[in-house]
């Protein structure tokens, strides 16, 4: 059932423009392009089943790649509701029909958290539109089923709003005094201290690097628009040139006995014993 997913996200994703590459055994299984934005697309039958780990390699990458990790999923526990944002682990998570409205550009407005599902007002444009329409605090307090006080908050973007007042509101006003919930979003997020060797080479060259898992490369780089992925071994992830060409990045295999030969390569002493991170772009470059 979940390859059935898939294929659905796949052709949904072509219709709508992207360029898709599928991956397999990692912690997302589609990888999709249009223009600057990026999705690294998860897909589950339950998004209770995703573990803390697959969240954050996600989390990880996306931020390095300037990308949106998804979760898409038919049910948290219970069946997940059209036009609802969740959340696993920080990444956002909806199920298909929702994902659908968001490539269509109509985002959603409503988020499941801990007080249950809320959705957040921009306090300025409702008053604006309660002033245009004639509302006086009382008359929309009464239509809503809260207090003038409350309504009075709302405007001043001091509280959320639960599901269930959001709705008179949405009937009124419509939906432009919600606050949309942007999934296409580039993730940003903060890079673990505790590195490899390699990763440590990178940092000391001036690049941001982490090391990463349940992904076809074991170090990921930046410097500025520079991006590099690194795989440390003797045997070279298929999927690993598909993914890098989708996001225009460059690759690195740091071997230990057999060199590749379609891959830029160096030994681990030959790349320790890079002096700047402008020398190991030109050698990169120089192997295109």
């Amino acid at each position: 059932m979940k390859q059935g997913l898939i294929d659905d996200v796949g052709i949904l994703l072509l219709k709508h423009g992207f360029t898709v590459k599928s991956l397999t055994r990692g912690c997302f299984d589609l990888v999709a392009r249009k223009d600057i934005t990026i999705l690294l697309i998860k897909m589950l039958e339950d998004a209770d089943s995703i573990s803390e780990e697959y969240a954050i390699a996600m989390r990880k990458v996306s931020s390095y790649i300037d990308a949106s990790p998804v979760i898409i999923a038919k049910t948290a526990g219970s069946y997940l509701e059209d036009g609802v944002v969740y959340s696993r682990f920080g990444v956002y998570t909806l199920n298909y029909h929702t994902f659908s409205s968001v490539l269509q550009n109509t985002l959603p407005f409503i988020l499941s958290n801990r007080a249950g599902l809320t959705a957040s007002v921009i306090g300025e444009k409702l008053k604006r539109k309660r002033e245009e329409s004639g509302y006086s605090l009382g008359e929309v307090s009464r239509k809503v089923g809260v207090s003038k006080r409350m309504i009075a908050k709302y405007e001043s973007g001091l509280a959320d709003v639960s599901v269930n007042k959001a709705y008179p509101l949405y009937k009124i006003f419509g939906s432009g005094i919600f606050r949309k919930i942007n999934i296409l979003e580039s993730w940003k997020a903060v890079p673990e201290s505790k590195k490899s060797e390699v990763a440590k080479k990178y940092a000391n060259l001036g690049f941001e690097a982490d090391d990463t898992k349940k992904v076809p490369f074991d170090v990921i780089a930046r410097k500025g628009k520079e991006i590099i992925l690194t795989e440390v071994g003797d045997k070279t992830n298929p999927q690993l040139l598909p993914l890098q060409k989708l996001i225009e990045a460059d690759t690195l295999m740091i071997f230990k006995e057999k060199k590749p030969k379609k891959i830029p390569a160096l030994t681990k002493k030959d790349f320790l014993d890079f002096e700047s991170a402008k020398e190991l772009i030109k050698f990169l470059k120089e192997f295109e």
